[in-house]
């Protein structure tokens, strides 16, 4: 399973965009994960500042 988003914690600061190595992760009014593209790293998550962003 992909990382999730927890939209409620999610500031759409790109933090998550530029740490991801397989560019999975996109802005909209929140981060969006494609599933297909995520490898299950961890760097979104390690990097979030508001935890919003889980394995």
């Amino acid at each position: 399973m992909a990382a999730r988003v927890k939209k409620d914690e999610c500031i759409a600061c790109g933090t998550c965009v530029d740490a991801c190595p397989v560019e999975a992760i996109t802005l909209e009014d929140i981060a969006i994960i494609d599933e297909e593209k995520c490898t299950e790293c961890g760097a979104c998550v390690d990097e979030c500042p508001t935890n919003a962003i889980e394995l």
